[in-house]
């Protein structure tokens, strides 16, 4: 690490923030001719179809929240395609006029989605040893690279890697110096989606300990002549999936086994627009030199996880969630209901997303209490790191009231900072959108900033990877109890870090999230995301 490389984290974090008086730096309007498409495809890769399976997955959403685990299926092709289905497969069509566009599992910012999925593995019945791209918009493998050769301690039959790339262009076009913020976003909500969907078939996530270098290598992302100049992939993380832990000797030995690639991107856009701080800050926060795995930090005992009235199969609960384009405003949240929600987004060491973080928490969340039944509107916060609670008190305003919340389990570290009526701040507070204050209750997501970033760079892109895996969560939660949530990336930064007191970047609000009850438009037509596949697959 460079001290120039963290400079221009800073840098980048500073000038990507929107302010009341000036919002970051964006493309002003958008092009619609140059719009990307929203589905990578490689030409002249080999294509092997996976089934659709998730209507028969009768898991409940209530075990997999509550991280019970049936025993583990086996590591087949079948399997394999009801993991992606559940976790980048599409969940549904929709149009309007003559438009038409899909919705996914995993939750995009704008949709636009920016992450892409590879998977490796060795040689299975149905699928060769090699590395593949799952094209969601039809449920297929494209093979990458096949294995031209197989070392003596490749990696078993009980477990995959998954690993997950940026398109960085898909959010710029729209969203401009503050898309990378938004694709790191992304990547926490896609595993965060992987842990739940592995969770249904009894498989276990870790993440691997692999350079961007190395990842890059092993998915040929760095072979620029197979891609477009300006709509390259950033190698992200990989993810072990499987039955049990991976063997170290077989991860070890993926990165040297002899590859021969084949096919080349399709071409996402007519037209670009460069912005050089995202390569900039991407240049910054790339992890190199031999990476090591995170230290497994011990999980705090909590009590188990309050039980919801949600009879919905995890496999429909997933696919159903949507983000929320408005709230009622008078949908009100009973107060053991949201205490039952924010347990849990504390992290149990057994229960999806948060069994596949080995971190301990370094998020913390800001709560705008509006229609909660019990509780009286106001600023609340949620420790989920206990840890951290004396600098919280430090370093925010000294006349904050951290008092205890009625009602409240002793475990949940929930404290009000002050109460009245906070949906005028919540609203302006998120540039002005009306979602942030007919809504049950806003969350701005507050980061243990500096702290981070003195272990590299590289933790920056973690710190919003962990917001997303907090936003999936939400997502989901919110969908159980039959309301519905949103992630807000505009907000003004620096207004909140006044409210709050926040004087310097130990503290930084890197996500913001509303749940509430939604308003649904009547206008759009909703159609099953697979029609197109089902008479010709199982």
């Amino acid at each position: 690490m460079t001290n120039s490389r963290l400079e221009r984290v800073y840098a980048y974090h500073s000038d990507s923030k929107h302010r009341p008086e000036r919002y970051a730096p964006g493309p002003g309007h958008l092009d619609w001719s140059t719009q990307p498409d929203p589905f990578r495809v490689f030409d002249g890769a080999p294509v092997i179809a996976l089934p659709l399976s998730a209507d028969q997955c009768p898991v409940p959403f209530s075990a997999v929240r509550a991280g019970q685990r049936a025993a583990a299926s086996a590591v087949d092709l079948a399997h394999l395609g009801l993991l992606l289905e559940l976790s980048f497969g599409l969940s549904a069509w929709k149009s309007y006029g003559g438009a038409r566009w899909a919705l996914r599992c995993n939750p995009s910012s704008g949709n636009l989605h920016p992450t892409e999925c590879y998977l490796l593995t060795d040689t299975r019945p149905g699928l060769a040893g090699g590395v593949y791209h799952y094209r969601s918009r039809d449920h297929c493998l494209e093979r990458r690279a096949r294995d031209e050769a197989t070392p003596p301690d490749a990696h078993p039959h009980d477990g995959i890697v998954l690993a997950l790339t940026s398109i960085h262009w898909r959010e710029a076009w729209k969203y401009g110096l503050r898309a990378y913020r938004y694709c790191q976003h992304d990547v926490g909500h896609a595993v965060a989606a992987v842990a739940y969907a592995a969770a249904t078939l009894g498989w276990r996530v870790v993440r691997l300990p692999w350079t961007d270098a190395q990842l890059g290598r092993v998915l040929g992302v760095d072979r620029t002549g197979e891609f477009d100049p300006d709509e390259h992939e950033a190698a992200d993380l990989a993810l072990w999936v499987g039955c049990g832990p991976p063997a170290v000797a077989a991860i070890d030995a993926l990165p040297r086994v002899p590859r021969r690639f084949q096919g080349k991107a399709n071409r996402l856009s007519a037209g670009h627009v460069r912005w050089p701080g995202i390569d900039l800050v991407h240049q910054a926060c790339e992890r190199r030199g031999a990476a090591q795995a995170a230290p497994e930090e011990p999980v705090r005992t909590l009590p188990e996880l309050p039980s919801l009235a949600c009879e919905a199969t995890a496999a429909d609960l997933i696919r159903g969630r949507r983000s929320a384009v408005a709230f009622d405003g008078r949908t009100r949240l009973p107060a053991a209901a949201w205490f039952a929600l924010l347990d849990a987004l504390l992290p149990r060491a057994s229960r999806p997303p948060f069994d596949c973080w080995h971190r301990p928490p370094r998020v913390n969340l800001l709560l705008f209490a509006h229609r909660i039944e019990g509780v009286t509107p106001g600023l609340y916060i949620l420790v989920r790191d206990p840890g951290s609670l004396a600098e919280l008190r430090e370093g925010l305003r000294r006349d904050w009231r951290w008092g205890p919340v009625a009602g409240a389990p002793a475990h949940l570290g929930l404290y009000q900072l002050a109460e009245g009526d906070v949906q005028t701040l919540a609203r302006s507070l998120a540039c002005h959108q009306e979602i942030a204050a007919d809504s049950c209750f806003a969350v701005a997501m507050l980061a243990r900033f500096d702290a981070a970033l003195v272990e590299g760079p590289w933790c920056y892109r973690e710190l919003f990877w962990e917001c997303g895996l907090i936003g999936q969560a939400l997502y989901l939660e919110a969908e159980a109890i039959g309301l519905r949530g949103t992630g807000i990336g505009c907000f003004f930064d620096d207004a909140v870090h006044d409210l709050l007191g926040i004087r310097d970047t130990r503290w930084q609000t890197l996500y913001h999230f509303t749940v509430g009850g939604p308003l649904e438009d009547a206008r759009l037509r909703t159609d099953p995301p697979y029609t197109h596949l089902r008479e010709h697959r199982p």
